[in-house]
């Protein structure tokens, strides 16, 4: 299998399928809650599709989709009638399915009868399993035949597949119902104005055990464990009151979307990580991971360190050219029970990604500044450390000064960094950049590791090295502002290609460069300018291509789309350079885009002209939910907040210019170390309460480390 590049583009999940998501299983369905095989649609768990078949017919008749919603991520109702036999157009007949996912998935069929006079029903639910990795189902590709088994009991349909010495099958049962190899059969008679009702309960088959069915309430009012899990997640983070109605919803489907993409670490059940995203990215991603858990981070620090710990435990060892794992590097994506042959690199672990290592650095230098336990900020110490050499080692693989990549085979990735499809790299006329590639972005990430580990040294009182990491990070700077700048373009270049001539197409990825501060001053404000001009700012977001480069077109992945989470980071880049206006522009945009879909960012939307689109036009294959747009809310109420901390100075800042229309902002139990206080925002006033001792508020931003140190020299000298 080819990697993320030209061929295997995952394909629409089709228009109006619902996508339900609960840890590491999700279910795609149509809007009526059928299922067919030869759509992308399924029950998943560990990443194989457990149910391919699964359809509802009342008389022989498909049930008339009229609505679908999903209540909380992993639950979902399907509202539609019976189709009458007679082609009269009204049917007496209301169907309503209940459905909860979790490891398996429970579903409550209801069906009315609104007639005057009983209704006789016969009805059916056919159902089937091929047990497809999901990455078989997303490509349409598949490789296995499995040798199937079916087995009838009372009220039970057992599924079982073998391929080679791998068995996996699930149970699927409705007591009420006459079982048989393809399915259920209920005969009914439904009595007038009265209802029918059947619990229909699917469990996966793991290596031959049963595992209980973690979907099944022990009453009717009961709490199911997703429920649980949600509450528990819920109130480990701060709730927040937003003064504007929308933008509350907006935050609460943020809050819910990200614990329901909290999946576990396998080989430490009591560590949550967060996932890329759903239907087909719900593992552990390296970029993604990292990234959304750096944006939801002053809410959740255990996600953001569980994920650390998860990416320190799977840093490579080793040189291995088909993984491109290579010592210290942080793996791309990791994948478990699929079939090798059709994951990239041909392991569960592939590590062919030029970004995650500088910003696994990144992120420990941001958990650390919110007072988590020094004890495990110092046990992933020397992966940090591991990460920059590297960097050094690897990442700089001709001594140039600059991270770049190159696939070492031809199964993986093309690109390797964020825009990591085949064509997402070009110059301004259209060409596709050859490697190796030097991205602007990856250079900026590669600066904030320096001074993330920077700080880190000096927090730990390693003058030398703190000075050290800092004169590195400086050198980077200077180098990167002298080749990728493009003075008679006014931005920087994207990449650097395998001449080292720049990449001169205008794209976003210049944006984190801001965020990540190895922009010059003297250069952000053309920056600033370029990315809200005509050409790059839609209306919805910043695009990811200028509208005037030869390879834009609104309706591609990377090449002129609106991606949420990237104009998020460039909310932040603005705001560290002092470019409010900009800032505000930007982030009230996404969130009026929330509006038109349902209060839930999805990965990215098509880039068209908000004067031409009066609303922001879906991408066909966009993952919703996913985690870096569900955390985008959360970094852009946070950029406009300017709340930041830095435990080990004492100090807390927030310097609030959030637009008015948003009004007042009210957040509590925010941890700060063990501590949680509570702060207010009216305009411009700040309140705080229950900060811990020794820790005060201060306006403004955070103090760079270059003025600590002389700060610290000063001192030394008096």
């Amino acid at each position: 299998m080819a990697g993320w590049n030209a061929d295997n583009a995952a394909g629409p999940i089709g228009q109006g399928a619902v996508t339900l998501v609960e840890g590491s299983s999700f279910c795609i369905s149509l809007q009526n809650g059928d299922i067919f095989p030869h759509h992308p649609h399924g029950v998943f768990h560990l990443d194989t599709r457990i149910l391919s078949r699964w359809c509802l017919t009342i008389n022989g008749q498909p049930m008339e989709a009229l609505g679908a919603w999903t209540p909380a991520p992993y639950q979902g109702s399907y509202i539609g009638r019976a189709i009458r036999s007679d082609g009269r157009a009204d049917s007496p007949l209301s169907v309503e399915r209940r459905r909860k996912l979790g490891g398996g998935l429970v579903e409550d069929i209801i069906i009315h009868n609104y007639a005057l006079g009983p209704a006789a029903c016969e009805i059916a639910l056919s159902i089937d399993a091929d047990f497809a990795d999901l990455f078989e189902v997303k490509d349409g590709r598949f490789h296995r035949q499995w040798n199937q088994t079916r087995q009838v009991e009372d009220g039970a349909v057992r599924l079982e597949a073998v391929w080679q010495d791998v068995r996996k099958g699930v149970i699927v049962t409705a007591p009420a119902g006459t079982a048989s190899a393809d399915g259920f059969h209920f005969q009914t008679v439904i009595p007038a104005q009265g209802e029918w009702n059947v619990r229909v309960e699917v469990v996966p088959v793991v290596e031959g055990v049963n595992p209980s069915l973690p979907s099944v309430e022990e009453a009717p009012d009961a709490t199911s464990p997703q429920d649980r899990r949600l509450q528990s997640w819920v109130a480990s983070i701060p709730p927040v009151r937003i003064g504007n109605p929308s933008l509350q919803r907006i935050s609460d489907r943020s809050y819910a979307d990200i614990g329901a993409l909290r999946i576990t670490d396998p080989q430490n059940p009591d560590r949550m990580v967060v996932a890329a995203g759903a239907p087909w990215f719900m593992a552990l991603f390296g970029r993604d991971s990292l990234l959304a858990s750096f944006m939801v981070m002053p809410i959740n620090a255990p996600l953001a360190l569980g994920t650390l710990q998860t990416l320190a435990d799977l840093q490579g060892t080793a040189v291995d050219p088909l993984t491109e794992e290579q010592p210290g590097r942080i793996l791309h994506e990791v994948r478990f029970g699929v079939a090798t042959g059709v994951t990239l690199g041909g392991k569960s672990a592939y590590y062919g990604t030029a970004d995650a290592t500088p910003l696994f650095v990144t992120l420990l230098g941001e958990v650390s500044r919110w007072g988590v336990a020094p004890e495990d900020i110092a046990a992933l110490m020397p992966n940090a450390d591991r990460a920059l050499d590297w960097i050094r080692d690897y990442g700089d693989s001709d001594g140039d000064g600059f991270v770049e990549y190159e696939r070492l085979n031809e199964h993986g990735l093309i690109n390797q960094g964020w825009k990591d499809s085949w064509d997402g790299i070009n110059f301004a006329d259209g060409r596709i950049a050859e490697p190796p590639i030097a991205l602007c972005e990856v250079q900026g990430y590669v600066y904030s590791a320096y001074v993330a580990r920077a700080w880190m040294a000096h927090d730990a009182g390693d003058r030398a090295l703190a000075a050290e990491l800092r004169d590195r990070a400086e050198q980077l700077k200077k180098r990167f502002n002298d080749q990728f700048w493009l003075p008679d373009r006014g931005y920087y270049a994207i990449a650097l290609d395998r001449n080292k001539q720049p990449v001169d197409a205008c794209a976003s990825n210049m944006g984190h460069c801001l965020w990540s501060g190895i922009v010059d001053e003297d250069k952000a404000r053309q920056v600033a300018d370029r990315l809200m001009s005509p050409e790059m700012f839609s209306g919805w977001g910043v695009r990811t291509l200028a509208a005037d480069m030869g390879a834009y077109n609104p309706v591609s992945y990377h090449n002129g789309s609106v991606w949420p989470h990237d104009n998020a980071l460039i909310v932040a880049g603005l705001m560290r350079y002092g470019f409010v206006p900009e800032a505000q522009r930007i982030a009230t945009a996404l969130m009026e885009a929330a509006e038109y879909t349902n209060h839930r960012l999805p990965e990215l939307f098509c880039g068209f002209s908000r004067s031409a689109c009066p609303e922001p036009l879906p991408y066909p294959t966009a993952c919703s939910p996913q985690a870096w747009a569900a955390t985008t809310p959360i970094m852009l109420i946070r950029s406009l907040l300017r709340h930041d901390a830095h435990y080990s100075l004492g100090g807390l800042w927030i310097d609030p210019v959030l637009p008015e229309t948003w009004g007042d902002f009210h957040a509590e139990n925010v941890a700060m170390g063990e501590a949680r206080f509570t702060f207010d925002v009216s305009g411009s006033r700040v309140t705080v309460d229950g900060l811990p001792e020794g820790i005060k508020v201060h306006r403004g931003t955070r103090p760079s480390l270059a003025d600590v140190e002389e700060l610290d020299r000063l001192r030394r000298t008096k």
